[in-house]
């Protein structure tokens, strides 16, 4: 299997990679539990070699279209028309792509010891690497019809996840997580199906050359369906109920999986909002985003003050943190007719958070679960001077409390400054409102890193840390900390591409159609 084949095919095999290995790790582990995790291991890893080939080959030759069934997978409209499924691959749709199975690369990679003493583990892989295509496909599709079937999967494959310990508890969270994924993708329905009545088309390409000849008051209903199902995935207010529930009872090796899906609901809302809707969006849609953002911020870290639990003080934390992107992204919404240089700034700022904010959460959750699996303890109360017990999960806490606060030399600083600079040209108070609320933020963390880390030495027993799971901590802390102290590098190498390709909307059309 040569290099130019799988580049060629890499949309299809970033999401078939880790389906077939879904339902063939259940016949793994009926061999033992190596050579399972051996197959996932290098599953996952075949499929993180061709996300990146893929992201190497469109920052270079420009975006990558593969037309499912064709004889040609560029192929995409044999008769004017696109006919088929269509997978896009432009540097935005890579760059999450490549998020996604990283992410899901390292959580197993920590599961590997963190799930060793538990059963029904070769469900729960099954779960993981399905929820692992999902979030490929959500990355890569460009029709509407595939776009609700991976939306669908993820939701199907988290549930079972959050589910995942049984309990009364992470039971009533799936629930939830169940009932607020079925009214997104009732939402979601709604609007691809007013969409399809108007243009009969699916494909997002050929539905958006159409909107740009003739829009109506049913494509600004369609985008309120849709929109309204993807503000419900993220977990932004008024809709983050059941975040904080499901960060806290899922495995955190699975909360980390749940973040970036969020994340990739966000967008998704991106990508159709500037490649689709821009005739209709106007700027109703992003002062929504901006207060609704500014909510989220003032929100997520009032209801983490009193928590006493310290993933779900986390799960809160993360619905802030929603906030900026949504400030952000929202600010370049408002400016959608002339796109000046705030607001190519502020979709800059709110792109770049978005995957330091896939970095900076995962590293605070890994590290609390590396502290309920060395101490058996997750109550803020019962932890006083660990540090003097684990310097390893002091020094990575450390980190990853700066970088959500928005601390230099962290990666959260260098986002969260591009947010700060660009919403105050669009409102002065929207600045004042974010950096209070890193402001808070720190405040709280390190408050909790007193309690937890500070203080008289923790004199309950503390198991040794697993190496795998101190891997991955440290990969993600060495990411945070290069895109911190050379914020330039990655905005020039990652985020510009990707900003550049969600904006040229022109280029994406004529690319698939």
């Amino acid at each position: 299997m040569s290099v130019e084949f799988l580049i060629e095919h890499s949309p299809a095999l970033a999401i078939a990679l880790p389906l077939v290995a879904a339902f063939a790790a259940p016949l793994f582990g009926k061999l033992g539990s190596f050579l399972r995790n051996l197959w996932v291991l290098l599953m996952l890893a075949f499929t993180e070699l061709v996300v990146l080939l893929m992201g190497q080959d469109v920052l270079a030759n420009g975006a990558r279209v593969y037309a499912l069934g064709a004889s040609v997978p560029s192929l995409t409209s044999p008769f004017g028309f696109p006919i088929r499924i269509v997978l896009v691959a432009d540097a935005m749709s890579a760059l999450f792509a490549v998020t996604a199975v990283s992410i899901a690369l390292l959580a197993f990679i920590y599961s590997w010891k963190y799930m060793s003493d538990k059963g029904g583990v070769d469900k729960f892989y099954t779960l993981l690497l399905l929820l692992t295509a999902a979030m490929a496909g959500l990355c890569l599709t460009g029709d509407f019809f595939t776009l609700f079937v991976f939306l669908e999967v993820s939701s199907i494959a988290s549930a079972g996840l959050v589910a995942y310990n049984r309990s009364g508890k992470s039971l009533e969270a799936a629930f939830k997580y169940t009932v607020v994924s079925a009214v997104g993708a009732l939402f979601l329905l709604f609007g691809v199906g007013i969409l399809y009545g108007k243009y009969h088309l699916l494909n997002m390409a050929a539905i958006a050359a159409e909107m740009a000849i003739s829009s109506s008051f049913l494509d600004v209903a369609a985008l309120s369906m849709l929109a309204s199902a993807l503000l419900l995935k993220s977990g932004a207010f008024p809709v983050h109920m059941w975040k904080p529930d499901a960060y806290q009872q899922a495995p955190v090796n699975v909360t980390i999986m749940l973040v970036t899906t969020a994340l990739l609901s966000l967008y998704v809302l991106f990508r159709i909002c500037f490649t689709i809707f821009v005739p209709v969006m106007g700027s109703t849609l992003g002062w929504l985003a901006v207060v609704l953002g500014a909510a989220s911020i003032f929100v997520g870290v009032t209801m983490a003050l009193p928590q006493k639990n310290l993933r779900r003080l986390i799960g809160y934390a993360a619905v802030a943190e929603v906030g900026y992107i949504l400030m952000g992204v929202g600010t370049s919404m408002v400016s959608i007719s002339r796109m000046d240089g705030f607001a190519v700034q502020a979709l800059s700022g709110g792109v770049f958070h978005m995957i330091n904010d896939v970095l900076d959460m995962s590293l605070i959750f890994l590290v609390a679960g590396g502290i309920l699996y060395v101490t058996k303890k997750q109550d803020i109360t019962e932890l006083s001077g660990l540090g003097h017990r684990s310097g390893f999960l002091t020094v990575m806490f450390a980190i990853a409390l700066l970088a959500i606060s928005g601390m230099p030399p962290m990666n959260g600083f260098a986002s969260k400054l591009l947010i700060y600079e660009s919403v105050y040209f669009l409102n002065p108070m929207l600045a004042i409102i974010g950096i209070a609320g890193s402001m808070m933020m720190l405040a709280l963390f390190v408050k909790i890193f007193a309690s937890v880390f500070l203080g008289a030495p923790y004199r309950g027993i503390v198991a040794p840390l697993p190496l795998s799971m101190a891997f991955v901590m440290c990969v993600l802390a060495f990411f945070i900390i290069v895109f911190g102290l050379f914020p330039n590098v990655a905005l020039d190498l990652i985020v510009t591409p990707a900003v550049q390709a969600l904006l040229g909307k022109a280029a994406y059309i004529g690319g698939v159609i």
